[in-house]
This record gives C-alpha cells, structure tokens and sequence, in this order.
C-alpha cells in the first residue's frame, strides 16, 4: 500500500486512535456525594476516522462523519480540494484498479480508502456481432456506471481500448450519468445486432508505473466484501449508517452465489445488492413469497420469475442441507 505524503491539515493531532476509530475524550464525571450514587451518563460513541488517498498519488487525508456514499464521496473531495463528481469509484486497501476491493455498502474500521478520479475520456466504436458484448457492469452508488468485468473472448475483450474500472459516459451521444448499473446493462442488450454504436468512457486517472495496465477481475468468494468476522461500518441508502459484524461464513457464500446469478442474469455485479437479496431470502418461506418482496422494494428491477427461484434455492436450499 502507498501512503505518500503528510496528513492532510484536517487531522486533528494528538487525538487516541483504536481499531481506526478516534475516541473522544468526555469530561469527568462529577463525584457522588455520600449516600447518593453516582450518576451515569451514557457512554459517547467514538466518532470513526478513516485514513484515505487518491490512488494515482496524494497526501494522507482523514475523513468522518459519513452516512452514505454520496458523502463519503463529498468528504474525500473536501480533503482533496476536488468535485465529488471527479470520483469515479474507491477501493479498500489498494491503489489499484482491483474490482475485488471495491468499496460497497461496508467498510472496515481498519480499512484505507482509495478514491479513483477521473482521467482520459475516450471513444470507441463497437459492432454487436452476437447478443452478448461480455460487459458486466457495476456502479459507484452516486451516478457513474462502469465495468466490472471482460469476459474472455469476447466483443469487448477483443478492443483493447476498453478497460476494467472504464466509468461509461454515454452511449451513442445519450449521456447515462445518473444512471443504475442494471439500467445500463439493459441499453447494452437492447442495442440492434449488426449496427455500430459508440461508446464514450472515462478512465480512472493512474499513476505512472500503472499507465497501460489493462486489468480484468477474476471470480472470489471475497468479492467486494471486508473480512469476516471483523466490525465494519454499514453504509446505508436512508438513514444513519450503523456498526456491525462482518458476515458470517454461510451468509459471505450465499451473497457470492446471488451475485453470480445477477451477473448471468442481468450482466451486473453488485455484492451490497446480493447481501439484501440473501436477507430478504431467509426471511421467505417460498420463492413466491420472495418474488413479492423483491417486487415491493426492487421493482425497479423487474427480476425474472426464474431468477426470483435460483435466488430463493441457492439461499434456501444450502441451509436445510446443514
């Protein structure tokens, strides 16, 4: 890992760190007098700090006081006197452009933050010969969809202008910023055969000695998830974000197997999106009680019934085995 530079003047110095959390000091509390307990305050949450650079090179900043992506996102371009728009995505712990270590819904209270910004735009122009471009697409959870994943052999795979990490701009002059993963995924399979269109996209800005590294992801059970059975800070949508233990082992597996089949289903990737699917699988008696409640808060989805199935059995069907 790369640590350059000083900390950022935002750090505040001299202030005791635990397990990458800083623990604010309370006043005393005022002594009992006699026959009269002392009273009890309620013990002060320690305000979470977490250390983070750019990953083509910066200084050491220090963010917290973050609830969602959005602001995490604003947090770090504070640090760094840049847009929060510049970022195109993060990863945990590497500088590199590793779409095993993106950073999702949850982070370790440990983990280093690497924020990848904006570099080159390009254009490519691509003809879909067959059905499938081999793209899986992911998105940064504030408005930029990029590629996860190419697969071999494949249209994408033989244009070698076309990276991992490439956030995807527009399509054919129609900007898609601001736009889901899976919506992008569904222009991409709608596209006609046989009729060129253009891509415009933007890679991750890189550091000199990474400058024509042309990367792809291969499959892990620990795809986009912190280590088990570590606290990690929970990332929410709405709401506060809250403090909670890793995953177990069965629910670290399932999520990778849902995940599996939101890429061969609908060309995604995404683990925070498994990880509720798995939830709210456990907490179905059937596939068709699922179908309902995916329906009722991923409508926008429009899941297949035949995924809906796969999902619930590839939840379900392992526990009762145990």
């Amino acid at each position: 890992m790369r640590r350059a530079g000083k900390c950022s003047r935002q750090a505040q110095e001299g202030s005791p760190m635990e397990n990458g959390a800083r623990q604010d000091l309370g006043t005393p509390e005022p002594a009992a007098t006699e026959g009269t307990p002392a009273p009890r305050h309620p013990r002060a949450r320690p305000r979470l700090v977490f250390h983070t650079q750019l990953a083509h090179g910066s200084p050491t900043g220090r963010i917290e006081g973050f609830t969602n992506v959005k602001e995490l996102y604003a947090k770090i371009a504070e640090v760094f006197s840049i847009s929060p728009t510049e970022i195109l995505f993060c990863t945990l712990n590497t500088h590199k452009v590793d779409m095993q270590k993106l950073l999702g819904g949850q982070i370790g209270l440990e983990d280093f933050i690497f924020a990848h910004v904006r570099g080159e735009t390009k254009e490519v122009e691509v003809t879909k010969t067959e059905d499938a471009l081999g793209l899986t697409i992911t998105d940064n959870g504030a408005g930029y969809a990029f590629i996860k994943r190419i697969k071999e052999g494949s249209i994408i795979n033989r244009l070698q202008t076309v990276c991992v990490g490439d956030s995807i701009e527009a399509i054919n002059d129609q900007t898609i910023v601001g736009c889901r993963h899976y919506e992008v995924a569904r222009m991409l399979r709608e596209l006609p055969r046989a009729q060129p269109f253009t891509l415009r996209l933007v890679q991750p800005k890189k550091a000199f000695d990474m400058i024509g590294q042309r990367t792809r992801s291969s499959k892990s059970p620990s795809e986009g998830r912190v280590a088990s059975g570590k606290e990690t800070l929970r990332l929410r949508a709405q709401g506060p974000a809250t403090l909670e233990e890793g995953p177990s082992p069965f629910e670290e597996e399932a999520a990778h197997r849902v995940d599996d089949l939101l890429e061969s289903y609908m060309g995604i990737r995404d683990s925070e999106l498994a990880s509720t699917m798995v939830a709210a699988a456990k907490e179905s008696p059937s596939a068709a009680q699922l179908a309902c409640d995916l329906d009722s808060v991923l409508g926008e989805f429009a899941f297949p019934q035949e995924f809906v199935a796969e999902v619930w059995a590839a939840v379900c069907q392992p526990r009762r085995q145990e």
